[in-house]
C-alpha cells in the first residue's frame, strides 16, 4: 500500500483508506490532525455559510455518521495550499473537487469585522479578506477522533 505522508483518506464509516482507493468521503491531515470534508459545499454568501448551514448540509451526506464539522478558521485552512500547484493551489489526489476559487473561512476581517471575513482562494492559494455578501464554498472541519 502506498501512503501519502501528509493525507489519509477516510470512508463515510471513519475507517482509514488506502491511497488508492477511489471512494471516500473525508481526509485526515496527519501534520495538523484536522480531518476535512473531500466535497465542498457551495454557499450565497458569508452569513449562510454558518456552523448551522454546513452541519445541515453535511447531515445529508455520505458524512452524516461523522459530527462537529464546522467552517475551519483562516489558519487551517491554508494549511491546505499546495504551494506546487495552482488551479486548483490543492492536493487534487484527496480533493479532486476542489474549484479554483474562494472558500470561506470562519475569521472575520479586522479592518472590517461587520462586512468582510477571510477566504482562501484556492486558484493560486492566497487568503485575503472581502465582503460576506459574497458567494463561494464551504470545506468543512473537525478535529480527528
Amino acid at each position: 500500500m502506498i501512503k501519502d505522508p501528509a493525507f489519509v483518506k477516510i470512508s463515510a464509516a471513519g475507517d482509514e483508506l488506502p491511497i488508492e482507493a477511489v471512494d471516500w468521503a473525508a481526509v485526515r491531515d496527519e501534520t495538523t490532525g484536522l480531518t476535512w470534508a473531500r466535497e465542498p459545499i457551495t454557499v450565497d454568501n458569508w452569513t449562510k455559510a454558518t456552523e448551522e448551514r454546513v452541519a445541515s448540509e453535511l447531515a445529508t451526506s455520505r458524512l452524516a455518521g461523522m459530527d462537529g464539522w464546522r467552517i475551519p478558521t483562516r489558519r487551517e485552512l491554508v494549511t491546505l495550499v499546495d504551494d506546487t500547484r495552482h488551479s486548483p493551489a490543492i492536493d487534487t489526489t484527496f480533493f479532486p473537487e476542489t474549484a479554483s476559487d474562494w472558500f470561506w473561512t470562519s475569521t472575520v476581517a479586522a479592518p472590517s469585522p461587520g462586512d468582510c471575513a477571510w477566504y482562501v482562494n484556492f486558484g493560486y492559494g492566497r487568503a485575503s479578506w472581502f465582503y460576506r455578501s459574497s458567494d463561494g464554498f464551504v470545506r468543512a472541519v473537525r478535529a480527528s477522533q
